[in-house]
């Protein structure tokens, strides 16, 4: 009898602890998600290795830290949004929040900074301002298409593009060529995205950088598809990139891809990562 009682209590406990073991398992279940990145300067890049950048790392250390399984894929920016709004895509990074965009997507900030005027060393020589270029109808700027600049250089892009002087690029590194081609007489981009177009320079000419927007500051986020994602699963997101702002380790991942005179015009932001609602 006590031999029977031993045994339905070991198979008792072995059954209790094979159900505390699953449901661990579903409770920690993250994933997999569907996440496209886009090569943009030093947030994504090719090496002879593999892929790099800030947003690779960072992705890295959210797999690392929340257990979410996340499939990879690179494509084009204008791609990508599209994918989001019909609800084909699950995350993205380094997305500009606007009030379309939130209608069908969470917005995780990590990085701030703002965008640059890269202007032809010939151009750079005759204009010193931003209303010289404006007045001058034969220069022309380059942009990517569907990328978002912050209010200010949206309504410059605007006018321009009005008078048509906007070339639009397809992605940052057609954009690149298509500056270094010399099609277009200025440029706009991120100090993650200038570095590597300015380091490689073998000269650069003084106000060829030009900031005609000292406070228009972008915001770089985590971009969450409120469609396809659980709640559980962006609060995680939301948690595990808060300890990554907090304990340096985004500052850290900076400066690992951007020199010193480039990662001083990055912040990581002023304000923790609120919670969002989801919907």
């Amino acid at each position: 009898m006590r031999l029977r009682k031993l045994r339905l209590s070991l198979v008792s406990g072995l059954v209790m602890g094979l159900g505390l073991v699953l449901g661990s398992t579903q409770a920690v279940a993250c994933g997999p998600y569907q996440l496209a990145f886009y090569e943009f300067g030093t947030l994504y890049y090719q090496t002879e290795n593999g892929s790099a950048g800030i947003d690779k790392d960072l992705i890295d250390e959210l797999i690392r830290r929340t257990g979410c399984k996340l499939q990879t894929s690179v494509d084009s920016r204008v791609r990508i949004w599209s994918r989001m709004e019909s609800g084909a895509l699950d995350m993205t990074v380094s997305g500009i929040a606007t009030p379309e965009r939130e209608k069908f997507a969470v917005f995780l900030p990590y990085i701030t900074t703002r965008n640059y005027v890269l202007m032809q060393p010939e151009v750079a020589a005759l204009i010193a301002t931003q209303e010289a270029f404006l007045k001058d109808s034969t220069l022309m700027l380059g942009v990517v298409k569907s990328f978002r600049h912050g209010k200010y250089y949206d309504e410059v892009v605007e006018t321009l593009r009005k008078q048509g002087r906007i070339v639009e690029a397809s992605d940052y590194p057609t954009l690149v060529r298509i500056f270094q081609a010399k099609r277009v007489s200025a440029m706009l981009g991120l100090p993650t995205s200038l570095a590597p177009l300015i380091t490689g320079a073998k000269s650069l000419s003084p106000g060829q950088i030009a900031d005609w927007s000292m406070t228009d500051d972008v915001t770089g986020s985590l971009v969450l598809s409120r469609q396809r994602m659980a709640a559980k699963d962006i609060e995680r997101m939301r948690q595990a990139l808060q300890a990554i702002r907090d304990d340096g380790t985004m500052e850290q991942i900076l400066h690992r891809h951007l020199q010193p005179e480039f990662a001083r015009l990055v912040k990581m932001g002023q304000h923790p990562v609120a919670k969002v609602a989801t919907r």
